[in-house]
């Protein structure tokens, strides 16, 4: 061979090295890159080329699959009930791609899942068309519907649990939005995606786990709990060390009471009219330190999964004496999920044990087989369940004697706990309040539900009618009572 041949091979066979080279690099090194890229169109084509398994609620689907009369996509999403289960369900759509469990599950829902392997497998011998498999929630379909017809026209969000298990039974938020209007790929869905996109109220947004607020006056409960385990109080009944014009630490600011009878006063009287010296000074008693301790044990300060990540609540780390007495309020930098606040409430309904909250019960094939079955998990003890009984006494007297009345079930054998909050934000606290309830409910066999809710807007209501006992205690008595009729 002649030197310019020569070349000529050794140039086209690197050439066909550099093509193999990098044929390899995208199969193999780059190959779960490219799957999950956006732009990779051929990812979603096959996501919908066949019937989606369905997410279930009380052995029911709430999801379903249509025929979409799309070139590509062949399938798409339906939505029962679509605004109602929205905050549960996400949203899976041909041209927006999916989130929450639709995207968390999206394998076991679309079949790709590896556990369904052998499914797919013996599809090819059978000839059975491929389909996903189910998810298996917690939801309680009558509570999650009293939840979201009592919000009603309200901005706000409701999550119910059972303090037992961690099961959430109920996840509602409002405003909502409907899946199925987007869950296609023409020209409607994209209008009615851009229109959510620029809608002022955000109501994609998922209030119950995503948003935070200021708790007011139902955090006070966990300082409580804080003054109890420190030793700061023992006896709930005895009168506190607390003047009337109790000064925040680092200022000449006297903290304000909105109740009377608040010098003073007992642990018990001081969660039922709601005072805020006892509490703020008691925050101070017991130290930022230690309050910060508290606080975590109940979930503050870190992300929760459930599987859905929530945004993490927050209680200052670094805030001086002043700031922490404001915080052990509710106010100051603290700031609070619903979810949050419902695994407070459910803690403390089951005797101090913290159980990690979750929404998915169980994975099944398209057979009906199950592939996950999630067990009960502890995630803490923040209390003993001496000073969990005690803080049970004092929420149950709140809503016998204090301001959480329009709560009380008035049930045979039903104890009802819970704690109101209002609470202030904005500068100088110009904007409307949040009205904020807490509650649990328990018979003799122990508490099947326990209820945070959180009004943050309610048209037509003035301001000085806004409160939690009044906008937001409604709401949980009537999911409490569903959860307590369906279990008989």
């Amino acid at each position: 061979m002649n030197k310019p041949l020569r070349r000529v091979a050794i140039f086209c066979g690197l050439l066909v090295l550099a093509l193999l080279l990098r044929d390899n690099w995208l199969q193999f090194v780059r190959a779960d890159e490219l799957n999950a890229h956006p732009k990779n169109r051929r990812v979603q084509i096959e996501r919908y080329a066949n019937e989606r398994g369905n997410i279930i609620v009380d052995g029911k689907p709430i999801t379903g699959s249509v025929d979409s009369k799309d070139t590509f996509y062949k399938f798409k999403r339906t939505y029962t009930d679509g605004p109602m289960w929205a905050p549960v369900t996400g949203y899976a759509s041909q041209a927006y791609d999916a989130n929450q469990i639709e995207k968390i599950e999206d394998g076991i829902l679309t079949g790709n899942d590896d556990r369904l392997f052998f499914d797919r497998t013996l599809a090819m011998f059978t000839g059975e068309k491929k389909k996903g498999g189910d998810v298996v929630t917690t939801l309680n379909g009558a509570a999650q519907k009293a939840a979201f017809e009592g919000l009603g026209s309200k901005t706000g969000a409701v999550v119910a649990i059972e303090p037992k298990t961690g099961k959430i039974l109920a996840m509602a938020s409002t405003p909502s939005y409907d899946p199925s209007s987007f869950a296609g790929y023409s020209a409607k869905d994209e209008k009615a995606w851009v229109a959510l996109e620029k809608d002022k109220n955000k109501p994609k947004l998922n209030r119950a786990i995503r948003e935070i607020y200021p708790p007011g006056s139902v955090f006070k409960v966990v300082t409580a709990a804080a003054a109890l385990e420190n030793g700061k109080v023992s006896d709930i009944n005895a009168a506190t060390d607390t003047p009337e014009g109790w000064k925040i630490p680092l200022s000449q600011k006297e903290m304000v009471n909105h109740a009377r009878g608040c010098a003073n006063a007992s642990l018990n009287r001081a969660l039922e009219i709601s005072c805020n010296s006892v509490f703020a000074k008691l925050g101070d008693d017991v130290g930022r330190d230690k309050m910060v301790e508290m606080a975590e044990k109940f979930g503050f300060n870190a992300e929760q999964f459930t599987p859905v990540r929530s945004s993490a609540s927050v209680y200052d780390k670094k805030a001086d004496r002043g700031g922490n007495a404001l915080s052990s309020i509710g106010q100051f930098n603290t700031a609070t999920t619903p979810l949050q606040m419902a695994m407070v409430t459910a803690a403390i309904a089951n005797d101090g044990k913290l159980m990690k909250p979750y929404m998915i019960d169980e994975l099944r094939a398209p057979n009906v087989d199950l592939l996950k079955k999630t067990e009960p998990e502890e995630m803490s003890r923040p209390v003993s369940e001496k000073n969990a009984q005690l803080l049970q006494q004092m929420m149950e007297n709140v809503v016998t004697n204090g301001t959480g009345g329009n709560a009380d079930l008035k049930m045979d054998g039903v104890k009802v706990g819970g704690k109101t909050g209002t609470a202030q934000h904005g500068d100088k606290n110009a904007k409307r309040p949040y009205a904020w309830f807490i509650s649990y409910a328990k018979t003799a066999e122990g508490s099947p539900v326990a209820v945070a809710v959180v009004v943050e807007d309610s048209a037509g209501t003035d301001r000085e009618d806004i409160s939690g006992g009044g906008l937001a205690a409604p709401i949980a008595k009537a999911v409490m009572k569903a959860v307590l009729k369906t279990r008989g």
